[in-house]
């Protein structure tokens, strides 16, 4: 199953999508629903489809993408937030901050929480779980640097595009993610690369804050990460998922 949010007739909706079509829900998909009609997808303007009360990412969760930036491994999950008016949605637009040339992508499985979430284990953590979607967890790396740790570099709007879609039925623990710039392959790996699986990550994290309905939780990057210029078109595709793409302006 699909889960979709949608702009449709000055209003903002929620849905379950198919190849085609997408069912009009009458609630989030959080709570009991029941269908509203149908419409075509391809007529569908998709929005980011969850509003997170946050976003916890994971960095350091590949380990040759620890040898890229030259991290050393962590004995435990490193872990920091992204504001929600960070979320960007399918086709939105990535602003660079004024005074910069570039900003990087970063391709991602993004988890998204369907219940109230506090200290479950792994075990459990599956259960908590609404589905996955294609993230790009967009990075001003000067600021990285800069900065010595990672909030205003990756806090800015429209720096966390997410979508196409919720798809609630995929195993994530071995798909293929790919990320495209212009077309050109510049991230390819599989999610069984890394250090710590979603469970386990979304167990950590709830050992630490609470997580609610519409949370969404990034599992960090592959190797290959790069810049991205006013121009360019950014794709994240997951195996059985879909494919996430923006523009930069």
């Amino acid at each position: 199953m699909r889960v979709v949010r949608i702009f449709q007739d000055e209003d903002v909706r929620y849905g379950l999508a198919d190849d085609t079509t997408i069912t009009l829900i009458s609630d989030e998909p959080f709570a009991a629903w029941e269908a509203e009609g149908v419409l075509p997808l391809s007529h569908a303007q998709l929005l980011s489809p969850v509003i997170p009360t946050k976003i916890v990412c994971v960095g350091i969760n590949y380990r040759e993408h620890a040898k890229e930036m030259g991290h050393q491994l962590h004995a435990e999950p490193v872990i920091f937030l992204k504001p929600p008016t960070a979320v960007n949605g399918p086709h939105g637009e990535i602003r660079i901050p004024e005074g910069m040339d570039t900003v990087d992508y970063e391709g991602e499985l993004a988890v998204v929480i369907g219940r109230r979430t506090h200290r479950v284990t792994p075990e459990a953590a599956q259960s908590h779980i609404l589905g996955y979607l294609c993230a790009n967890d967009v990075t001003a790396r000067s600021l990285q640097k800069i900065d010595g740790q990672w909030t205003r570099a990756k806090g800015f709007d429209t720096f966390c595009p997410v979508g196409p879609w919720v798809e609630t039925d995929v195993d994530p623990l071995d798909l293929k993610l790919e990320t495209y710039l212009n077309g050109e392959l510049k991230q390819s790996a599989r999610t069984s690369d890394m250090i710590r699986d979603p469970f386990e990550l979304v167990s950590f994290i709830s050992g630490i804050m609470t997580l609610l309905p519409g949370d969404i939780v990034l599992t960090g990057t592959p190797s290959g990460i790069g810049p991205m210029r006013r121009g360019d078109v950014i794709e994240v595709r997951i195996e059985g998922i879909g494919s996430l793409i923006n523009s930069v302006v």
